[in-house]
């Protein structure tokens, strides 16, 4: 049976104390606030008192330790922080540098210190873009990359009011200054990679001077073109550029394949003449040892030397000659030609070309000749003597 039924247990009331209920709703605020003040007082010592003055006083006295157990968690809370492995921690006390903190858990005094935390491992990339005037003076479209470290946290957060707008600018007055030192075509072309590494020495000089505490990485130079309204104009420059200098590379193997060759045939003219000196020197040296030889034995005796002679040099001149010459005592020299020999050479020569054939038959014309020649003479030379 309920208890809010006729003749159900009154005890059992959960508004009520004892078989006592509040009618009009549920239990009174104030009552559970002055129970929970009670409580706490309780906790930290105090003792419940009686009575209306003894309630408000409890509640203040609760109120104000709630307030100092906020306040001193809170304050723990705020006195602790945790710095990563790649980050460094810049701290500050009344406004003073104080020290470089390094990764972990780190405790501060609140309210007086400041912490200024930085990624300094990681590499930032800083884009430029813009128009330069080159030394030629010519507009050019430059669209560069740095890549930059912090080096020292201390200089890079104490030196300078705003870091990254200070490397911006450092980093378009560095490019300015090289591409205005440049020719376009330097800039546009082969010079690139020499003005990238010349921006960043560059850089690197005017950011040591600022003490920012970076340290550049690299700098990159991802395009540089000409402004669009004059880009076709460069672009039929550079094709005869290359066309002009594919001309000049043909040339050059032309060249480095023609000189060494022309270079080892004057040399081999030049040995050659040089054998051929040597060699007409060492002849000529021997026909004149073999001359005075000659000449010694000549001198004791003549009649044998000349015989001899005479007939070494008729052997040397006929020795190649297929004629036959009969010497005589009478003094008529009688020539006839070897028909045998000739028959069995024509023999020989028909299992050769036509082209043979055709040599040995104006050879054997030629002998003819010549031996109608020679016995012309011959006849000649027997009348003058007679």
């Amino acid at each position: 049976m309920a208890w809010n039924e006729p003749g159900g247990n009154k005890d059992q009331d959960p508004w009520g104390s004892g078989g006592r209920r509040n009618n009009d709703g549920p239990p009174d605020l104030d009552e559970v606030i002055r129970k929970g003040m009670e409580k706490l007082n309780g906790i930290f010592g105090g003792k419940p008192s009686r009575g209306s003055s003894g309630r408000s006083g409890g509640s203040a006295g609760g109120i104000i330790a709630i307030i100092i157990v906020v306040l001193a968690g809170f304050t723990i809370w705020d006195s602790m922080y945790r710095i990563d492995e790649k980050e460094r921690a810049v701290v500050l006390r009344f406004g003073k540098y104080l020290d470089t903190k390094g990764p972990g858990l780190q405790f501060k005094i609140p309210y007086i210190d400041q912490i200024f935390i930085e990624d300094v491992t990681s590499v930032r990339n800083r884009p430029k873009k813009g128009h330069m005037l080159t030394e030629d003076e010519n507009i050019v479209d430059i669209d560069l990359t740095v890549q930059f470290v912090i080096k020292n946290l201390q200089d890079y957060m104490l030196n300078m009011r705003d870091p990254i707008t200070t490397v911006d600018y450092a980093i378009d007055s560095a490019l300015r200054h090289e591409v205005g030192s440049a020719q376009m075509d330097q800039v546009l072309t082969e010079g690139r990679a020499i003005l990238a590494i010349n921006v960043q020495n560059r850089l690197q000089r005017y950011l040591d001077f600022y003490g920012a505490g970076i340290e550049l990485r690299k700098v990159n130079i991802n395009a540089a073109q000409p402004p669009q309204a004059v880009k076709s104009a460069f672009e039929e420059v550079q094709r005869a550029k290359e066309d002009e200098q594919k001309l000049v590379n043909r040339a050059e193997a032309y060249r480095n394949q023609i000189v060494p060759e022309s270079r080892g045939r004057a040399q081999r003219i030049i040995e050659e003449a040089n054998a051929y000196k040597s060699e007409v020197i060492a002849r000529a040296e021997g026909e004149t040892d073999r001359f005075l030889q000659v000449l010694k034995i000549y001198e004791l005796a003549p009649e044998v030397t000349r015989e001899r002679m005479y007939i070494d040099t008729m052997e040397r001149v006929l020795s190649s000659s297929s004629k036959v010459l009969v010497d005589q005592a009478q003094g008529n020299n009688i020539m006839y030609l070897p028909l045998d020999r000739l028959m069995n050479r024509s023999q020989v020569s028909d299992s050769s070309s036509q082209s043979s054939r055709a040599t040995a038959a104006s050879q054997a014309d030629s002998s003819f000749s010549r031996n109608d020649d020679f016995r012309t003479r011959n006849e000649a030379l027997t009348r003058s003597r007679r």
